[in-house]
């Protein structure tokens, strides 16, 4: 299966519950954390929610 490493590069703080629900869930919960996460639809979906606050390769 085809892995995404999703590194957050911006501070959760002072953004939408939505948003940091959607960090928590990728398992980013300060700045720096890098997490593999399968590459699927419903992980593209929170990426593109919160995708001006993280970085992808």
């Amino acid at each position: 299966m085809e892995t995404i490493t999703i590194t957050l590069v911006k501070s959760l703080a002072g953004r939408l519950q939505n948003q940091k629900d959607c960090a928590a869930a990728l398992g980013l919960k300060k700045v720096g954390d890098v997490t593999v996460q399968p590459k699927n639809a419903a992980t593209m979906g929170k990426i593109a929610k919160i995708s001006h606050l993280v970085v992808v390769k």
